[in-house]
């Protein structure tokens, strides 16, 4: 009897890990009305999902709104999909779902569940198969313009004083393409300021095909230092640690990506960030406060520098008399903010997309220089 009991006991208490997981919220037992589904990760990934996560626990806790956030026991379609089913059937009627591997459960959920409103992060819904795209009237499809950001991380380390600049992206999505095109684009509007000679900006361009933290990612972060890489974009997720730790043993520097990374490492001068807390908290608003949701339903909006969706990072959290271009030599907040406004008013478009040959996304070297008009940026790629 006590063997089977104890048996009952051990379901139950599973069942209520796998409900329960990830779980942060206000109002436990009564429902949970706006809910996060992670994407591959945790929530305190210092990357998408924390930063949306923080753009949901503001808006909910100042207007006592019950929140949670669940974690798919898998990071596939049919994965999320059962998640965003846990959200719906735990109340909730708005969901938030940060990053581009939501598109296609989306797709699928938004004809599901058409009395909850979706906010895809980053992506637009479509089939697996991307023949059809479709973005009903209950999602909100919100991208950035990523390239924005980029190229403000290139023109920075530029006109800091830097000649030899890495990109490693994780797999070449567009999110991703466009921050390596953006920052090809900055570091050669910088040295043309500068009036510098073409080729005297060595850019080396590299695609690590996933978003994680191993040792490959890590040993090719080495190489490129020790060929005289002075400073990596580390655009790829969890790949920026591995390029932190070879940054850390090859006294070197980063650039972060999505949020601001000074906080990870003393390797990081600065991050190429999105406004995903802004964002979401812009979206909520729209639909509990200002019943403005048509803004965003039904089609997508681009977060760029005219609306602060992009940029880097101009405090540090906890200091406000902290500097945050404290890790630069010559970079200050003024010279930004100069090109930050150039930017927003229009005057300086970067280019997102080019032509790219390879079903990979993979640009060649010459992709690069024809697509994005570089003449002092010399750019190889691996």
């Amino acid at each position: 009897m006590k063997k089977m009991l104890a048996i009952v006991m051990s379901i139950l208490m599973v069942g209520m890990i796998m409900v329960g997981c990830g779980s942060k919220s206000e109002g436990e037992g009564s429902g949970f009305e706006i809910a996060l589904i992670t994407d591959k990760g945790n929530i305190d990934d210092k990357s998408f999902n924390q930063g949306s996560w923080e753009g949901v626990v503001e808006f909910a806790e100042a207007n006592n709104i019950t929140h949670k956030y669940y974690k798919p026991e898998e990071a596939s379609d049919a994965g999320y999909l059962a998640s965003i089913d846990l959200a719906v059937t735990g109340g909730a009627k708005v969901i938030v779902t940060p990053g581009f591997l939501f598109e296609v459960p989306i797709y699928e959920a938004q004809t599901k569940y058409p009395e909850v409103k979706f906010i895809l992060l980053d992506g637009a819904p479509h089939t697996a198969d991307y023949a059809t795209f479709k973005t009903e009237k209950n999602v909100a499809s919100v991208m950035y313009s990523e390239e924005q950001s980029g190229f403000l991380a290139g023109y920075a380390a530029v006109m800091d004083g830097m000649t030899k600049l890495g990109f490693m992206g994780g797999m070449a999505v567009p999110a991703v393409q466009a921050f390596g095109y953006g920052y090809l684009q900055g570091a050669e509007a910088a040295a043309a300021e500068l009036g510098l000679a073409d080729g005297a900006i060595e850019a080396i361009y590299h695609y690590t095909g996933n978003f994680e933290e191993n040792d490959t990612n890590k040993a090719t972060a080495k190489t490129m230092y020790q060929e005289g890489i002075e400073v990596i974009f580390a655009a790829g997720g969890a790949v920026g640690k591995s390029v932190m730790s070879a940054a850390s043993e090859s006294d070197a520097k980063v650039i972060g990506v999505d949020v601001d990374q000074r906080y990870d490492s003393e390797t990081v001068i600065t991050s190429a960030t999105k406004g995903l807390a802004a964002s979401v908290v812009a979206v909520l608003d729209a639909i509990y406060k200002s019943n403005s949701w048509d803004t965003y339903g039904g089609v997508t909006t681009y977060f760029n520098a005219a609306n602060d969706g992009v940029g880097l990072p101009t405090i540090v959290i906890g200091d406000d008399k902290a500097d945050a271009f404290d890790r630069f030599e010559k970079f200050d907040k003024a010279a930004y903010d100069k090109e930050f406004a150039k930017l927003a008013d229009g005057s300086v478009v970067p280019v997102r997309n080019i032509e790219v040959a390879a079903e990979t996304g993979y640009a060649t070297a010459e992709e690069l220089v024809a697509g994005l008009g570089l003449a002092k940026v010399k750019v190889s790629v691996r």
